[in-house]
């Protein structure tokens, strides 16, 4: 680790933020050494905040079919050879019901862009949902839609959306997905989410095709000054029926060190460790945690069709009941001193930060 980047570590230790160049010296600059040292000081800072508390969220993917074509996607609109499924209102709810019994007490409802769950279809799902659980959060995560549609959803009982901005520069945003969909429209939707009152996650993959120390620090910028309330990333992984097929997946040693930064630049953030980690690296969510997440998303979809939600090649988990997932996560967890915990795991927003 040279003098300049230990610098820069430390700067964004104690200020939370450095300038956008700084933030690329900094990727470009990443060792084994700083990124032990970030790491450790993540892992203080969360603690500080959170202990040694993981929180779960019960992830149900309602839908394979999506409007869109982003290349990078396994689900996207152009792969003819993806099994395509929709769950049912009625068994949407029986995984939460059973998510609930297992002590989940936030359920993420993710899928495609699929015309059919409607502003009408989604909010009756979510207010059922609700009235069921009232104890428990809701999560969507359905991407983009109209500020009339986030309203909607917010009322009948949304409390979070998930929307990865993916990159928050203009042309390698442009270079991983189709033309009729922009930066622009993105962004529109995060700070709508954000003046509607969700609590609100973005997010990006690690190692995407184009993406540079520049584009990255483009990423940690917007994250310092949107301060989401969580912040999703991951590893690319290729899928075989994408144009991004050969390319390289991006790597466990630089996604652990950005989510180290990314609890540095804003130390209450809602982390996870992701399934992506999981499947480029047995330990992968572990190791994860142990860089400075705090979060972690077993998947209560039904069995049968979890190998058709495939964004990626070879995700993990695709075989396993809901509460195969859940102890299995928490016996994970366990080892290395930390604890699942089953209440709503809302940000924790310290004065001090």
């Amino acid at each position: 680790m040279t003098d300049e980047i230990r610098d820069l570590i430390d700067r964004l230790s104690g200020e939370h933020g450095l300038a956008e160049p700084e933030y690329a010296a900094l990727v470009a600059g990443m060792d084994d050494e700083a990124s032990a040292r970030l790491g450790e000081l993540a892992v203080a800072v969360r603690r500080a905040i959170y202990g040694d508390a993981v929180f779960t969220r019960g992830l149900i993917e309602i839908s394979n079919i999506c409007k869109n074509d982003c290349l990078y996607c396994g689900i996207r609109r152009s792969n003819a050879n993806a099994r395509r499924y929709r769950l049912t209102a009625e068994e949407i709810l029986a995984c939460a019901d059973e998510g609930h019994a297992l002590g989940f007490r936030t359920f993420v409802l993710q899928g495609g862009e699929d015309g059919f769950f409607t502003d009408e279809a989604l909010c009756g799902i979510v207010s059922a949902l609700k009235r069921r659980h009232e104890d428990c959060a809701v999560t969507l995560s359905m991407g983009e839609r109209s500020r009339e549609s986030y309203e909607r959803l917010h009322d009948a009982g949304a409390d979070r959306y998930l929307l990865r901005h993916e990159t928050a520069d203009p042309a390698h945003y442009a270079s991983l997905h189709p033309k009729a969909m922009s930066f622009e429209n993105r962004m529109r939707c995060l700070w709508d989410l954000r003046e509607i009152g969700y609590q609100v996650g973005c997010g990006f993959m690690v190692g995407s095709p184009g993406q540079t120390p520049a584009t990255l620090a483009r990423d940690l910028k917007f994250i310092e000054t949107f301060k989401p309330d969580m912040c999703g990333i991951g590893p690319f992984i290729p899928h075989h029926d994408t144009p991004f097929r050969d390319r390289p997946a991006g790597t466990l040693e630089q996604t652990l060190a950005l989510l180290s930064i990314i609890r540095l630049i804003h130390p209450p953030v809602l982390l996870p460790a992701t399934t992506t980690l999981g499947t480029i690296h047995p330990m992968g969510r572990e190791l994860g945690i142990l860089a400075g997440a705090n979060v972690v998303m077993p998947n209560l979809s039904p069995v049968s069709v979890r190998r058709q939600y495939e964004l990626y090649d070879n995700k993990i988990c695709t075989g396993e009941e809901s509460a195969q997932c859940r102890h299995c996560l928490d016996a994970r967890m366990r080892r290395i001193g930390y604890r699942l915990v089953v209440d709503r795991g809302d940000i924790l927003k310290k004065n001090a930060f």
